[in-house]
């Protein structure tokens, strides 16, 4: 008999529909790296993400519960785009909040968030800080794009389906971003190992 570790995305899902709560579990720890850290880059707070993809994974198991899963055979991009929702719900609610910026220019925020990965070493954490800041540096279009191809692991396809704009768009923002990762890279002449 199959390990149920090796079930499809779907098979896994009809598993659960039918009362095998295990599958439900097997699901989560297969995507959940991914999905969270794209949430984590786009809200940029380590306790909101977790919110966030809590909400998301509840959210998710709701929908499939009720049988409004449209079995596609696409978790992860179904997934990914439910946990982007709701940072972009966020987003909208704390709008209209007001910043408060300390006297050497950052944003209070920053107090309370570390912003470091888990990760072996310093030099490691370092060039993961560096390179999250680069990321973050970047025009939200074009950080939209790249956390979402390099860290959920999304097709060109997926991110313009999620995004609501063509594939030549979602090419042409992540050009750029790649372009203006490489300028700043350049500019503040860093060695990312």
């Amino acid at each position: 008999m199959q390990l149920i570790q090796q079930f499809s995305d779907a098979e896994l899902i009809h598993e659960y529909i039918h009362g095998q709560e295990y599958a439900l579990e097997v699901l989560i720890n297969r995507y959940k790296d991914k999905i969270y850290t794209s949430v984590y880059m786009l809200v940029k707070d380590k306790y909101l993400a977790e919110d966030i993809f809590q909400d998301a994974f509840l959210k998710m198991i709701k929908t499939i519960k009720e049988g409004r899963y449209a079995e596609q055979g696409k978790f992860l991009p179904w997934a990914i785009r439910v946990a982007h929702n709701l940072c972009m719900d966020h987003f909208r609610r704390t709008r209209n909040n007001i910043p408060v910026t300390l006297p050497d220019g950052q944003d209070i925020g920053c107090l309370f968030t570390t912003g470091e990965l888990p990760s072996d070493g310093i030099e490691r954490r370092q060039v993961h800080d560096s390179v999250r800041k680069l990321v973050e540096s970047l025009p939200e279009e074009q950080m939209e794009v790249i956390v979402l191809r390099i860290y959920a692991d999304l097709s060109f396809k997926e991110i313009s389906e999620l995004t609501g704009v063509s594939i030549n768009t979602a090419l042409g923002r992540m050009r750029y971003a790649l372009i203006n990762l490489r300028k700043s890279i350049d500019e503040k002449k860093m060695v990312l190992r």
